[in-house]
């Protein structure tokens, strides 16, 4: 059995957000004297909250970790169907199910992730045969807060302080652990190594799409109005963003005005419809001083032979076509190639606007 400090050392190694659940889940069905871990995420999609077990882990073996920006969120648990887990969220403390006595099995609760932040919260479940001691409780307690301490501080350095948004960086690594499962068998410490000062390319899945949106005419609006304007348009901008698409697909704010989002969807078409709600809740809202802003969208598949570089320069391409059509406008680099306006690899051709 693997020590208290092993499991400590193995928490506070990675410089992966999404390795960390399981993890905790390791070091707590190695330690404890319980026959499941379940950690559940809540999970937000136009107004609705489900819950999402991301991990999930036996003793006896067996047991699993959810990518997910892969689930069908309408098979999902509503929030409040799990009352239980609802109300450890609510009290923000432990809660016990016992439905065999006392000293019968029962389900342990225990709120994570953040304390403050309301788009990022949590249960962590211990499944028992009987009560747990103090004791073990006192451990749990210790391992759930060097978790959070080290949740905390990798979401820190992954996202950008003026947004709350992922940052650039955090792009090169969610782009290659979201498709880990399609790597021939390649692990993330290969992809990590292999990837150090240069930029290599794997194999993905069909289904992830990159996109990326900058607002129209922030260099006049930045030139016009001041810093402080521009950077509350970025702010106003982000919440949007963060508002409209799913909790599961992951947000970037890259530099400037250039924003971006990372989603697994089975359809092009669906792709540009979040892409086109996106775009229309941005123009109707109102900033003082300063009335309507709009946002150039352009997305793309990422194919085979792409990486993080060659699938932003794609959105880029249909970003620049927007908005050499007047802005405030969605694009498929793939329609854009399909109506002839420029292939794969090409810069598209001058565009009238209109």
């Amino acid at each position: 059995m693997s020590t208290f400090i092993e499991h400590i050392v193995k928490l506070t190694d990675h410089r992966d957000r999404d390795l960390l659940e399981l993890t905790l889940s390791k070091a707590l069905i190695d330690l404890l004297p319980v026959r499941r871990i379940v950690i559940a995420r809540v999970m937000r999609e136009e107004g609705v909250s489900r819950w999402l077990e991301v991990a999930r882990l036996d003793a006896k073996g067996g047991g699993r970790v959810i990518d997910p920006t892969r689930v069908d969120f309408q098979s999902l648990v509503k929030l409040e169907d799990a009352a239980d887990r609802l109300k450890c969220l609510e009290i923000r403390d432990r809660v016990e199910i016992a439905w065999a006595g006392a000293d019968g099995p029962r389900i342990t609760m225990l709120p994570l992730f953040s304390d403050f932040r309301a788009d990022d919260q949590g249960v962590l479940e211990l499944h028992s045969e009987s009560a747990l001691s103090e004791q073990d409780l006192y451990l749990v307690d210790c391992l759930r807060r060097i978790y959070r301490n080290m949740y905390t501080l990798l979401e820190y350095s992954d996202r950008d302080a003026l947004t709350g948004l992922l940052n650039r960086k955090s792009l090169d690594d969610a782009f290659y652990s979201a498709v880990l499962e399609d790597l021939d068998g390649l692990t993330a410490a290969n992809i990590v190594a292999e990837s150090q000062g240069t930029e290599r390319r794997h194999r993905v899945p069909a289904n992830y799409w990159l996109g990326a949106a900058s607002i129209d005419n922030y260099a006049l609006i930045a030139d016009k109005h001041g810093r402080a304007l521009a950077e509350e348009v970025l702010q106003v901008v982000s919440r949007i963003m963060s508002n409209t698409f799913r909790t599961y697909d992951r947000l970037y704010h890259f530099d400037g005005e250039e924003f971006g989002v990372l989603m697994h969807c089975p359809d092009e078409a669906l792709v540009l419809s979040a892409f086109e709600r996106f775009r229309t809740n941005v123009e109707k809202q109102q900033i003082a001083k300063l009335g309507r802003v709009t946002v150039s969208c352009g997305f793309t598949r990422v194919l085979a032979d792409d990486s993080p570089g060659t699938a932003l320069e794609k959105t880029q391409r249909a970003v620049d076509f927007a908005r050499r059509s007047g802005g405030n406008k969605a694009c498929s680099h793939l329609g854009l190639v399909r109506r002839g306006f420029f292939d794969a690899a090409s810069q598209p051709a001058e565009v009238k606007p209109g």
